[in-house]
């Protein structure tokens, strides 16, 4: 007969399986006692016995780590949880993958999840503006890496791994706005309160002003593709009506966003580079399917999930041997 499970006992208990794993790692915090004898009396009579991770628990360490992407359906979020794993599953550890859907909300229940599961460290793409949505983490004091995304008052003991948004956007726009190109048109899809999009906008945006070029943003949001071809239409018109010479620069600030610029562009007859420059981020090599003429900067999430994760590695390393990571 094999032994009983997690997943047994939460069976037999009529609950959920984060609740069993709640109940076995000492966390009654949001259980009743009803629910904490129901699952006592199904532990005993199935005889369970807990596994190796959870005899870890007792030891101070789960063996567990957390994850938290803001969009698991993103190309780059992927990329990223591969370097992580890349990097932490030879070393021994286990990774809970987390999807918070930019959400702030979201993010914060799936942070108490993952404190609740007793976590040994956390690397988080953050969703909010201010450090004070993570207190909880730190209060804990739970080694912790910020990627990708950039909190302006982030504790400077926290580690954070993120590509340099805007220097590379501002050396870019600067050098093909002192070309051909008297406009710059940006186009984001912000979804959550902080994003690496608006720091690649504000180089554009610098470059622009530094250039006195003109500059325009425009927020897709949740429109389609119909609303962002009228955009696109609308600010190339306005460039032959104002008598301005030279062309648009089309600016895509995501991997995503930069298909639907091209279906538009191709509903509107527009070829690049004969008729506006076209800029954008490439994450997994994909433009190699896309004809020349695009210009590309190309960023490695894989690379920043491996150093995000050494990273945490080393702060794992220290908690263990009794360092606090907050100083």
């Amino acid at each position: 007969m094999s032994k009983a499970t997690i997943a047994d006992i939460a069976r037999e208990a009529g609950v959920s399986v984060t609740t069993v794993s709640r109940f076995i790692n000492g966390n009654y915090r949001k259980m009743s006692p009803a629910t904490r004898l129901r699952i006592q009396a199904t532990v005993n009579r199935l005889d369970y016995t807990p596994r190796a991770s959870a005899r870890q628990l007792r030891r101070g360490q789960s063996m567990i780590v957390g994850v938290i992407v803001g969009d698991i359906s993103n190309v780059f979020s992927s990329l990223l949880f591969k370097g992580i794993y890349n990097v932490l599953q030879p070393s021994g550890y286990d990774i809970m993958l987390m999807n918070s859907n930019n959400s702030v909300d979201q993010e914060k229940d799936e942070i108490e999840r993952l404190l609740s599961q007793q976590v040994d460290g956390l690397i988080i793409q953050p969703n909010a503006c201010y450090f004070e949505a993570y207190k909880s983490i730190s209060t804990a004091h739970l080694p912790l890496v910020m990627v990708d995304r950039l909190i302006g008052d982030q504790p400077h003991q926290i580690s954070q791994v993120a590509s340099d948004n805007f220097d590379s956007c501002f050396s870019l726009g600067s050098k093909l706005l002192s070309g051909p190109y008297r406009k710059v048109v940006v186009l984001s899809r912000v979804l959550s309160q902080v994003s690496a999009q608006t720091i690649r906008a504000e180089g554009f945006e610098r470059a622009s002003q530094a250039l006195k070029k003109k500059y325009v943003r425009i927020e897709m949001g949740d429109h389609d593709g119909s609303w962002l071809s009228k955009q696109i239409r609308k600010e190339i018109a306005d460039m032959a009506e104002d008598g301005s010479t030279g062309k648009t620069l089309l600016v895509s600030l995501m991997g995503p966003l930069l298909f639907e610029t091209l279906a538009s562009l191709r509903e509107l007859g527009l070829v690049f580079p004969r008729d506006l420059g076209l800029v954008s981020f490439d994450d997994w090599d994909w433009s190699q399917y896309v004809e020349n003429g695009i210009y590309l900067l190309e960023q490695d999430p894989k690379a920043m999930g491996e150093q995000a994760a050494s990273n945490l590695c080393l702060q794992m390393k220290e908690a263990k041997a009794g360092h606090n990571p907050y100083g």
